[in-house]
């Protein structure tokens, strides 16, 4: 019996007009403006009429979901009613930034001062500006810096604060305050801007849901349960390769390394050098019983260069001179020419080292290295030169260790 039934009393579908719109065809009954009334300022920037200067607060940290339903403060100032409150995503260990621009709208210069104030540790925030006076037309930047402790939830009394089984706050209000003053006409006023801060735990698993669990204020806080739970074990699996190397291993580690490469841990060694000589510990082996490998043992037993750019072994830090005679043969030995009566080894080196005062050596550090680098049947001996710093090289007369 209505229009829309479609069976009325007859058979025909259609017992009025086909037109949907039993009035006109336009669908809006008003004009197409966008704005049936005047449009209303934006909650981002402050200013009324009478102002002499405008207040806009851009938090740059937002964060991804906020509570549906959040309590606002009663400051007792009518000038916030009705004004949207603006959100700021801090977390645990990482800054975040509110910055403020005030903007003159007057024609005389205004003295402004920033002061914040809310439900938070005021330590959290500290307030900076360019300056204190903005001329006529021109603008004055500012930023609220935000930042809590990394371990903000480990803290005693954050844990505490939810022993009696109560909510553990999570969401701050603020309010910050810029009061003006005019120097030549004494004129003071004053504006008000309200924000929120919300501490939530960055969460890396909120990539990986999809963008509709991302608008959930709590699937973050719930996903950051798990994160911090596998998270390290991927941490040290993405890594594994600074676990394996001695420079970079924990001190706890280099035992199992030494081992694995067969060295012999070296009491007298500082922890630094003996991570190179794990290090390096096959290269070492590979040159046993040489001078090569015996100058880069001493190398990184001592810190002392390896010159290998100069071509004199006399003039090498690390010099060590070998004598390729056989000794005193018979039916072999020239008197005078390779043979001297009552004098030279057979097999037989001499190690020079050349050091600093400032960088003192270890005689039986030297000589445990040549012990176990050099072959069984070679006799050596040792000579450490020890230079001062303040005198000139040439000009100096070398302490010598000799044995």
């Amino acid at each position: 019996a209505f229009p829309l039934s479609p069976f009325p009393f007859r058979l025909s579908p259609f017992a009025f007009p086909l037109s949907p719109f039993p009035f006109r065809l336009s669908p809006f009954p008003f004009p197409l403006s966008p704005f049936p009334f005047p449009p209303l300022p934006s909650p981002m920037t402050q200013a009324r009429s009478g102002q002499s200067f405008s207040l806009q607060l851009t938090p740059m940290q937002v964060p991804e979901a906020v509570p549906s339903s959040e309590v606002a403060i009663a400051w007792g100032s009518r000038q916030e009613e009705g004004r949207s409150h603006l959100s700021l995503l801090l977390s645990p260990g990482e800054p975040s930034e509110l910055v403020v621009q005030v903007k003159n709208l007057g024609r005389n210069s205004l003295q402004i001062s920033l002061q914040v104030e809310g439900d938070f540790p005021m330590t959290w925030c500290q307030v900076g500006t360019e300056g204190s006076e903005i001329l006529p037309g021109q603008q004055m930047d500012g930023v609220l810096y935000f930042q809590i402790a990394h371990d903000y939830f480990e803290q005693q009394d954050v844990l505490h604060q939810g022993a009696d089984h109560s909510a553990l706050q999570l969401n701050y209000q603020g309010r910050l305050a810029v009061y003006s003053l005019e120097p030549n006409t004494g004129r003071r006023q004053v504006e008000f801007a309200t924000f929120q801060v919300h501490i939530r735990p960055h969460s890396l698993y909120l990539d990986f849901v999809p963008a509709i669990y991302q608008e959930i204020d709590f699937v973050g806080r719930f996903l950051k349960i798990f994160e911090q739970a596998f998270e390290p074990t991927v941490h040290t699996l993405n890594n594994l390769w600074a676990f394996i190397d001695p420079i970079t291993a924990p001190e706890s580690l280099l035992p199992f390394l030494a081992h694995w490469v067969g060295w012999t841990p070296q009491p007298y060694l500082d922890l630094n050098r003996q991570r190179y000589l794990i290090r390096h510990a096959i290269q070492i082996y590979r040159w046993r019983g040489t001078r090569r490998g015996l100058r880069f043992y001493l190398h990184l037993a001592t810190g002392l260069p390896l010159d290998d750019h100069l071509s004199q072994e006399e003039d090498k830090h690390i010099a060590i001179l070998e004598s390729f005679h056989r000794g005193f043969v018979f039916g072999e030995a020239r008197l005078g020419q390779d043979t001297t009566l009552g004098g030279g080894l057979f097999y037989h080196f001499s190690v020079h080292l050349k050091t600093l005062d400032t960088h003192p050596i270890s005689e039986t550090l030297v000589r445990s290295v040549i012990d176990q680098e050099k072959p069984a049947f070679c006799t050596y001996d040792l000579t450490i030169h020890t230079v001062s710093v303040e005198a000139p090289v040439m000009a100096l007369e070398d302490e010598e260790v000799n044995v």
